[in-house]
């Protein structure tokens, strides 16, 4: 950290919250929804990636097997996610949306459509490839990081 600008490091931290807190992510529910972020962004990462096993939504979005289980539950019982067995092995148990949840998540990407659509208006074509290359390429550098880290512990 001693080569990096700690005013840079500082800023982009207070950009990072502030964004966290206009996404609403500091409110008990997301998105015009009555779910937590995390329901949210299952229902989310479902939808764009096709079933999954509650193991596998762990790994995506960094939570413990205990809070998936219950956030899973939950979501079934609302009927947003249908739960199956895998004819060639019980154990697994793909989670899929049903019609509610293919409902829910239309008006998920059109809520984020709205806001982003909305924040990226007032600024010009180059601002708005600025906005997203900076972005994605912020994200890419965090999952590394955050990669590395973890091989790094596992070696410890």
């Amino acid at each position: 950290m001693n080569e990096l600008d700690l005013d840079q490091i500082d800023d982009i931290r207070a950009a990072s919250r502030l964004m966290v807190r206009e996404l609403g992510f500091m409110e008990a529910t997301v998105a015009a929804t009555d779910y937590p972020p995390s329901a949210v962004h299952t229902i989310l990462e479902i939808g764009i990636r096709g079933p999954l096993t509650a193991m596998q939504l762990g790994e995506i979005l960094h939570l413990e097997k205990s809070s998936v289980s219950r956030m899973v539950r939950k979501l079934i019982e609302s009927g947003e996610l249908n739960e199956a067995v895998d004819p060639d092995d019980a154990r697994i148990k793909p989670l899929s949306l049903t019609a509610k949840g293919r409902r829910t998540l239309a008006a998920l990407h059109a809520f984020g459509r709205h806001q982003v659509a909305g924040a990226l208006a007032p600024l010009s074509e180059r601002e708005r490839r600025t906005v997203r290359e900076g972005l994605l390429l912020y994200a890419r550098a965090l999952k590394a990081w955050r990669t590395a880290e973890e091989e790094m512990d596992s070696l410890a």
